[in-house]
């Protein structure tokens, strides 16, 4: 299979500007099996107001944003998964949306909101969940997600191949800790990032670039720059991802021992 990640910093409450830049990235490679990109990537990230999630947010299915994806996954014969200001009525998710070549295949609404997003949006009200993608099996999560492993390792119980990782990450920590969720699961992650600064009245944040592909056995296979607009795609093996033995005596999930994590679930 060959997956990657799409780098690039979106304008703030600029859709048509963002998509176009999109797809012109895009442009520069010949195909893909899954493509990752940004988190909110249709709409940027610094907003001081729900007016304006209003301008950019769409519904999902059968919005602009979305639309123009399918697009992009048809002419690449890949499956695309990017983070969208999403609308339903007057309510906002910070979401992700998975096309593919025959059209919209799903989506996922962001469960664990980051600082001031709890201002804007409401939390994810689905489950995790996994999506088939030419036999491989993807989960989605939504970048704070990263901080909760009980987050990637419900997936990975679900038998999750590949995480796809839709990011703005401003603090330094999540792409080393990406390795350890990629060993304790045994699974491939694409953790696509978005770049640059950005300001909304009083506010202004850099995001940190550095998106990567993870292995199953610890390994960065690719990784950006911290202020680079760029696309990277590698080959993987599924074979890597459904092995989980890490000795001939351990077995990372045989090996649990879900009667003693209890406090895991206490509310």
């Amino acid at each position: 299979m060959k997956v990657g990640f799409l780098q690039f910093g979106p304008n703030l409450l600029q859709v048509e500007e963002n998509i176009d830049t999109i797809s012109k990235i895009i442009s520069s490679v010949k195909n893909f099996d899954l493509l990752v990109i940004p988190e909110l990537a249709n709409s940027g990230y610094v907003f001081t107001k729900k007016e304006e999630l209003a301008q950019v947010a769409e519904e999902i299915p059968g919005g602009y944003f979305v639309e123009k994806l399918v697009e992009l996954a048809k002419q690449k014969d890949g499956y695309i998964v990017s983070g969208i200001c999403e609308k339903q009525g007057d309510v906002f998710f910070n979401s992700s949306v998975l096309v593919g070549p025959e059209g919209y295949v799903g989506k996922y609404r962001k469960i664990h909101l980051f600082d001031r997003e709890k201002l804007f949006f409401q939390p994810g009200d689905g489950d995790f969940e996994i999506f088939d993608v030419r036999g491989m099996k993807v989960g989605i999560l939504i970048c704070w997600d990263w901080i909760f492993p009980e987050a990637t390792r419900s997936l990975a119980l679900k038998g999750m191949d590949v995480l796809a990782h839709s990011t703005n990450l401003v603090l330094s920590y999540c792409q080393t800790v990406m390795i350890a969720r990629s060993i304790e699961n045994r699974i491939y992650a694409i953790t696509s990032n978005r770049t640059g600064l950005e300001k909304n009245g009083e506010f202004t944040l850099h995001f940190k670039g550095q998106s990567q592909v993870t292995s199953p056995d610890a390994k960065r296979l690719a990784q950006a720059g911290e202020d680079t607009e760029e696309i990277q795609i590698v080959d993987i093996d599924l074979e890597k991802s459904r092995n989980k033995w890490l000795s001939d005596n351990n077995h990372i999930f045989e090996d649990r021992r879900p009667e003693k994590y209890n406090t895991l679930i206490e509310e």
